[in-house]
């Protein structure tokens, strides 16, 4: 069974405040008479679900092309989180034991990706650092961030840096059960680019 963890990528789709919604503008259509449909997207490449590339948050880190592909494709593990909006969450607020190098938190304080609602919950430094213990290569999250909406110094992302852990954020997850899984979400190869969206999946284990 495969679950689709990728939330709809439109126009409406919300982005972080300041940051560029998506636009398309269609240069050639069919229905017009053209010999083809052409279009130009425009965006952040922090759209929908996306994989931050590591120089999003830290200036000499690598960007996304230099992102080891291994962090995006593979085993993984959804757990449930007893999340509370606009709190970060502790070691005590995961509800299963850590099982997997890649981890996806599901904390249900973003359910509509067309509405930006800044109480989502973030991650505190103790977690990661309990992650990255656990031999955590990749944390995904069901936000727009790993860190709280209003946060500053992004004490999380500093420490996923630290422990070279990579992101994935605004996953869909409301649907996944917290269990193990396949995960396959693969960025683009945006040269220099600090982001790109992916098509995240999950399948699950024969």
């Amino acid at each position: 069974m495969i679950y689709d963890i990728t939330p709809p990528v439109s126009p409406e789709t919300a982005v972080f405040p300041g940051d560029t919604a998506l636009s398309r503008e269609v240069l050639l259509d069919m229905k017009r008479g053209d010999p083809l449909t052409l279009s130009t997207l425009r965006g952040t490449v922090h759209l929908g679900a996306h994989a931050d590339g590591a120089n999003h948050y830290g200036a000499d880190a690598p960007p996304i092309d230099q992102m080891p592909i291994e962090h995006y494709l593979g085993p993984c593990q959804v757990i449930e989180c007893a999340a509370a909006r606009g709190r970060r969450l502790e070691i005590g607020d995961l509800r299963q034991p850590v099982a997997s190098e890649r981890v996806l938190l599901k904390t249900g304080t973003w359910p509509d990706s067309t509405e930006f609602n800044t109480d989502f919950a973030g991650l505190s430094v103790g977690l990661v650092e309990h992650l990255a213990s656990e031999g955590v290569r990749t944390i995904g999250v069901d936000t727009p961030s790993v860190d709280v909406a209003d946060s500053k110094d992004l004490p999380a992302h500093r420490t996923i840096l630290q422990h070279s852990i990579a992101i994935l954020e605004c996953l869909d997850l409301a649907s996944v059960p917290a269990g193990e899984y396949e995960l396959i979400a693969l960025p683009l190869k945006l040269v220099g680019f600090d982001a790109s969206p992916v098509r995240a999946v999950l399948r699950t284990l024969a």
